[in-house]
Order: C-alpha cells, then structure tokens, then sequence
C-alpha cells in the first residue's frame, strides 16, 4: 500500500468539490521543489473551487530522501538549493498578497492568477527554529511537526516571543501536529500502530517500503525494542487519547491541534477519528465536513 497524499495539491480539488465547510490545506508544499509563481497559480484556482477554505502549508525540507528529491528536480545539473527559501517564500506571499514591486520583472503576473476566491492562507510547516523564525518574521500560522519533533516547545516559544503582525494575521495562532491512533481497546491502537514503526525503521535504513499490514508489521515487531527516536506516540482508547492530547495542547500553548497517522485499514482510520471526535462530543465527520 502506497501513500495516497503524496500530491496534496491534487488531492485537495476533489475534497473541495465533495465538502462545505471544513478548511482544506496542503501538509505540504515543500517549496524547493516548486516554482512559487506556479504554487500561486495553483493555490488560487482551489480557492475558486472553495472560497475562503484553502490553507496553504509551506515547508523548507525535502520531505522526502535524497533520491527522491533529486526526482522531483526538473534541472538535475545542480543540487536542490534550500538556501534561497526566504527569497522564495517572499516572492510567493507577493503573489498571493499585495504584488511584487512595479519594477519587479514578475510584477505583471499577479493579474493572471484566478480571483474572486477569497484568500488563500498560507501556513509555515516545521519542526525547527528555522521554521519557527521564519513563521514569526513575516506574521504566518504555524504548524509545529510534534509528530517528528516532540521537542517542539522551544520552538513554539520563539515564534510566539518574535511574531509581527502582517496582513494574514494580527497575533500569533500555533497548530501542534501530533501522531494519534484511538481503537476500541489500547492493544488494538497499538497494533494499528506498527506498521507506521515498521515504515520508518526502514527509513532510517534508507529503505523506503510501502505501507505494511498489521500482521506483516507485527510479525516483523516481534522481538523488537519499541521504536520511538523522539516521536510522541498518542495511542489508546477515544477517551486516553483525548486526555494525553489535552496535555499537548497545554504544553505548547496551542490554538489547534491536528492528528497525524499511518494506517492501511482505512476504516479502522475512520474509526479512529470518530473515536476522538466522539470523546471530544464533536459532530460525526460527515456533518462537520
């Protein structure tokens, strides 16, 4: 089984198409392997499709291997450059704020992009101060990748302490991106988690492998220590998650939390987040969409 979101972009259009309500963003934009005018001409077109329900997250990293990354590259004579990420971004945010400056040679661009959507918010992805200052700098939310880093608390501080208002946003508005599996029992969430363990013990061998099934994943587990290499895992019954994810959001300070999971059993997916959203008294999925 292979990862179904690996072009948010695209799989954005239809969700839109077969919702009303619900915000849809992109996790993520990883903008080295764009060009920002052509994400701009994307991002304006969904917020066409679905006025004033588009986020767009942007991020710094790969996000992915290195052969990969070198894949996506249009111009295989160089590395990709992540080093003129601010100029990028910059120029980006011109497209979908204000414009570039008249005498800038893309200036005449932004009349070209779709209009009448509403506005498209973009959003800094991270787990880093890089990512954390840049947020800050130039007045974006920020999304901190807990589910990578869970040592993110220092970096939520930063963007808190330096935020300067901008035209996206007046104060700072932190989302905490967390790995969460809710099941009936803690066992079974347990269970469902391995086979995402499974994937990224792999990864670290630089061996990128599908999504297993539970009982290839726990057939390969047995035996093994628990995988963790700084990863928050937030495992157990609707109620144990809502509690354990409760103390996440008090211990960032955040504004939204988002869960963040790797599961092949699609309806035990679904499960899982009604389980959570059950436990939180919220809306069935379908009504909130």
């Amino acid at each position: 089984m292979g990862l179904a979101g690996c072009a948010p972009e695209a799989l954005i259009g239809p969700l839109a198409l077969r919702t009303r309500r619900i915000r849809l963003g992109s996790g993520g934009i990883m903008l080295p392997h764009y060009s920002p005018f052509k994400v701009a001409e994307t991002f304006s077109l969904l917020a066409a499709l679905a006025p004033d329900r588009i986020d767009l997250g942007l991020g710094r990293a790969p996000g992915t291997d290195g052969r990969t990354s070198y894949a996506l590259q249009r111009d295989r004579s160089r590395q990709m450059a992540v080093n003129d990420f601010p100029q990028q971004l910059a120029e980006l945010l011109a497209y979908l704020g204000d414009g570039l400056p008249e005498d800038h040679p893309f200036a005449p661009l932004k009349h070209s992009l779709p209009s009448g959507g509403g506005q498209v918010i973009p959003w800094m992805l991270g787990s880093s101060t890089d990512s954390a200052g840049w947020a800050a700098e130039v007045g974006m939310p920020y999304c901190i990748a807990d589910f990578i880093n869970s040592d993110g608390v220092p970096q939520a501080e930063l963007y808190r302490r330096n935020f300067r208002p901008s035209r996206w946003l007046e104060k700072p508005y932190l989302m905490v991106a967390t790995w969460a599996i809710a099941a009936e029992t803690r066992q079974r969430a347990e269970d469902h988690a391995t086979p995402a363990r499974m994937m990224f013990a792999h990864l670290l061998q630089n061996k990128l492998i599908p999504v297993p099934s539970v009982e290839t994943a726990l057939a390969w587990a047995e035996g093994k220590p628990v995988f963790s290499r700084n990863r928050r895992t937030v495992l157990g019954t609707g109620a144990e998650v809502k509690e354990e994810l409760e103390q996440v959001a008090r211990l960032y300070g955040a504004d939204e939390l988002m869960l963040v999971n790797i599961m092949p059993d699609h309806a035990a997916r679904v499960r899982s987040y009604e389980l959570v959203a059950e436990a939180w008294g919220l809306a069935s999925l379908s009504e909130a969409a």
